[in-house]
């Protein structure tokens, strides 16, 4: 075969590739071929057409207005496409003012969508790109599809089909790349199903501010006892009946809010008489401000262990009452729902420095945790170091709520293990109160994920009335 110059190709099966170097080994190709222009031009008429029918058959809402739009066009000219326009101004107002929820629903929130769905889309191939998220396979770049997108307040949640093969884990060790490319705070990967996960992208913090007292329920649903806020603008639901509540924070992390909160919600049945709440205060702070809230209240060692053991026994009495006659706890004026509520958990299980005392009270808390819940006895503690050390009874409180730490390694040992890898930075929770006090991460219960939240601002003066108002006996 004849030399044509440097990198060129020859033959007609096959080609060599030449090569100026008399020994390097014959490097084979295979030919190309052109494809006529006409042909080209066929094959992407017939791709266009299949793609018009596909969305033709994949819309019928607005192939429907189209064609109305078009009928009204052709029948009455512009005179007709103005009258259609005005009247449907006038419907879109007559729906906004007689009924606001359906005008947010079918055109406020689908036009939101829509906007943040354009938004991600003109910069989807470059963050894919440039994050390492679109491999190339066979000479071809594969993209992860984007799907429905759903703006909820400053959050909006992104739906992605997986590229086969990928993981939600090669998305999460690369959330921080993709929170700076679609310019949002923070970038979190929650897996719905497989090869589908969300992404859930933080515009802006909508829990920088305090979230101010919530008011009163007019009734108290245990299951359900509203304590403040979610980042989605949701309100944060805690369940206390069936369930028992631990709440880790470093000093000044708000832990407070988070109790006082759920005093306040529990404050009608309170009022009533088949809510009770008995106080455990080591520091003589806090929850004395409030005492004139708790049935029995306790703030020295000794009456402390004295108050959990007199809860144990109550758990024994109604075990002996109800064994053998009803499976499930009925509240009633009778057998109240109890709400054991101690503020600061390690001084009786760690830093008490009587041993027969802290033995009592580490028996009878993982009593109660292990036994309470199907009678109507709730234990509530916070404390400050989550460490096993301190507290080795964690794994016994369902629910747990993680506010600000000092350490990223506390995060898991509050929520359980990879609860940081999902989001639950607990430790860069800002320490100024006016910004990070109240502020958590929690574990609700129709999701695994960890979900940030922020309790209600309870102050002195909200205490006071809420005091007054269970002495006198009158519900709010």
């Amino acid at each position: 075969m004849r030399n044509q110059g440097k990198g060129a190709v020859t033959g007609e099966q096959f080609a060599q590739v030449n090569n100026p170097d008399p020994f390097a080994p014959p490097v084979w190709r295979s030919p190309v071929h052109r494809t006529p222009e006409p042909v080209i031009w066929l094959v992407q008429l017939v791709r266009l057409l299949v793609r018009v029918v596909w969305f033709i058959l994949c819309h019928p809402g607005l192939d429907l207005v189209a064609a109305l739009v078009l009928l009204d066009w052709l029948n009455l000219g512009w005179p007709g496409l103005a009258g259609l326009g005005g009247l449907l101004v006038l419907v879109l107002l007559v729906l906004r003012l007689a009924w606001p929820p359906l005008f947010v629903r079918w055109v406020i929130q689908p036009a939101r969508d829509g906007w943040r769905h354009w938004c991600y889309r003109r910069r989807w191939h470059a963050v894919m790109t440039i994050t390492g998220l679109a491999p190339v396979y066979r000479g071809r770049v594969l993209l992860p599809v984007l799907g429905e997108v759903q703006a909820c307040g400053p959050v909006d949640r992104v739906t992605v089909k997986l590229v086969s093969g990928q993981s939600p884990g090669d998305f999460a060790d690369r959330a921080e790349g993709l929170a700076h490319g679609f310019g949002v705070h923070l970038c979190r990967i929650r897996p719905v199903a497989p090869g589908l996960i969300v992404l859930e992208l933080v515009r802006r913090d909508a829990l920088a501010e305090p979230v101010p007292a919530l008011p009163v329920p007019q009734r108290v649903d245990l299951a359900a006892l509203p304590v403040g806020r979610c980042e989605d603008g949701s309100p944060w639901l805690l369940r206390l009946l069936g369930s028992h509540v631990l709440i880790a924070g470093a000093t000044g992390a708000g832990k407070g809010s988070v109790i006082w909160s759920l005093l306040r919600a529990l404050l009608p049945g309170i009022v009533a008489g088949w809510v009770r709440v008995w106080g455990l205060d080591p520091k003589r702070m806090e929850l004395s401000f409030g005492r004139g809230l708790f049935a029995r209240y306790a703030d020295h060692a000794a009456a402390m262990v004295e108050l959990l053991e007199a809860a144990v026994t109550e758990m024994h009495e109604r075990a002996a009452s109800f064994g053998g006659k009803t499976r499930t706890f009925a509240v009633s004026a009778e057998f109240p729902f109890l709400v054991v509520l101690i503020d600061e958990l390690a001084f009786l299980t760690a830093y008490q420095p009587e041993r027969d005392l802290r033995k009592r009270a580490e028996a009878a808390i993982a009593t109660l945790t292990s036994q309470g819940r199907s009678v109507g006895v709730c234990v509530v503690g916070a404390l400050q170091d989550p460490r096993k050390d301190v507290i080795n009874l964690r794994n016994l409180f369902p629910a747990r709520v993680a506010m600000r730490l000092d350490e990223s390694d506390q995060v898991d040992m509050v929520l359980g293990d990879g609860a940081r890898d999902r989001g639950a930075l607990a430790d860069l929770i800002s320490p100024l109160p006016e910004v990070g006090a109240g502020v958590a991460y929690v574990r609700l219960e129709t999701s695994p994920e960890p979900v940030r939240v922020r309790a209600g601002h309870v102050t002195d003066a909200d205490i006071r009335a809420m005091e007054q108002l269970a002495t006198s006996g009158v519900a709010a």
